[in-house]
């Protein structure tokens, strides 16, 4: 088998497929990259057996056949090969041999009869969405899980979709805070309600995936345990984590009546320099809030790195005082994913969850997005 394709289109296939190849495992198989002969050109493939990409780049194949190559070696190789417009692939005597201008590697092989069958989805769609809206919601979501190495509780590791009403919505929470978001999608079935828990890790390696995909829409479709996302040349599939994801809905506070409309990048700044001087076991920032005053203190304070304070203008004052301290950390790791000039801190009492959501002008990607967070504790 020759298979000969543009330089570009094989880095971006090597590229696209490596994020799933499998790390240290007993299965040496998981670490290669299959090349495979399609009707529409080449297609590459690679799995850690909780993912699998399969990735369609243009290509002149002549002859049959299936190689896998050492994928660590080819994700290091493409992207030193000199320029070029092609590179050719023949499989020669067990190996392959990759020429691109005047650099020739004949490149060890795997037994393609090992590689694990892929899964491929079968049926009609679940739902259809513009791309950017589902990268954008993971990118507001996927943050607040817990890693695997952190907690035993699958449940806090995953993002769980929710399909409900025309909408596809993500939430995730490692206990102490939630991110949510909403976005419409199309296609999905009158009275159809699902929701699929998946590895937060896992969706931020499909984000990157689908980043640089020059695609319009995803196509998400459910099966056997799995869910695939479609976008253009890509197919990404992920299992299911089989927990139950915490009853989200209700822990969002619905009567805060105290609100905060803060500038989002000056409290953010503030944020970020009080950080520095809050204490490490807590990372706690104080907020003080009075119906007298169109203006927030914002205080930290340890023992080892000293104290500071700084006022954040509102645009009103609000309706009743309040003292509240929260995780710097939290917090910024939202603001940060939003674009709107402005945000809502709601309130109510010390020791209850706060909210944050867009206001004002809002931006188009921070619609449907909302943020929970547990307050530290004041001593």
């Amino acid at each position: 088998m020759e298979i000969v394709c543009g330089r570009e289109d094989l880095v971006f296939g090597v590229r696209t497929t490596s994020h799933a190849l499998g790390g240290r495992t007993s299965l040496p198989i998981l670490g290669g990259i299959r090349f495979q002969g399609t009707p529409e050109g080449m297609e590459l493939a690679a799995t850690d057996l909780e993912r699998a990409i399969r990735c369609q780049v243009p290509a002149k194949v002549d002859g049959e056949g299936t190689v896998v190559c050492p994928g660590q070696v080819l994700a290091q190789l493409v992207t030193r090969l000199p320029e070029a417009d092609q590179v050719s692939l023949t499989e020669v005597n067990g190996k392959v041999r990759l020429q691109c201008g005047e650099a020739v590697f004949d490149l060890l092989t795997m037994a393609a009869h090992d590689f694990p069958e892929l899964p491929r989805p079968s049926g009609e769609p679940l739902c259809k969405l513009p791309l950017a809206s589902f990268l954008r919601a993971i990118s507001q979501t996927a943050f607040a899980a817990l890693k695997a190495s952190e907690t035993t509780r699958l449940a806090l590791t995953g993002v769980d979709l929710v399909f409900r009403d025309g909408t596809l919505k993500l939430a995730a929470t490692n206990g102490y805070r939630l991110a949510i978001k909403r976005v419409p999608v199309e296609g999905l079935a009158a009275g159809y309600e699902a929701s699929f828990l998946v590895d937060a890790q896992v969706l931020g390696d499909l984000q990157r995936v689908l980043s640089p995909v020059e695609a319009g829409e995803v196509e998400i479709y459910a099966e056997d345990g799995q869910l695939h996302f479609a976008a253009g040349p890509v197919l990404f599939s992920s299992r299911l984590i089989q927990e139950q994801f915490p009853d989200f809905e209700r822990v969002i506070p619905r009567d805060n009546e105290i609100g905060l409309f803060l500038p989002r990048e000056a409290f953010l700044d503030t944020l970020r320099r009080l950080e520095i001087t809050a204490t490490e076991e807590s990372g706690a920032v104080t907020i003080k809030a009075s119906p007298e005053e169109t203006a927030v203190e914002v205080h930290s304070a340890s023992k080892e790195k000293g104290e500071g304070h700084e006022r954040v203008r509102l645009a009103k004052a609000p309706a009743k005082g309040i003292e509240i301290a929260f995780k710097a950390e939290y917090l910024i790791d939202a603001l940060r994913r939003m674009d709107s000039q402005q945000v809502a801190l709601w309130l109510s009492e010390p020791d209850r969850a706060g909210l944050i959501e867009p206001a004002g002008d809002i931006a188009p990607g921070d619609e449907g997005f909302i943020y929970v967070c547990m307050p530290v504790r004041l001593i």
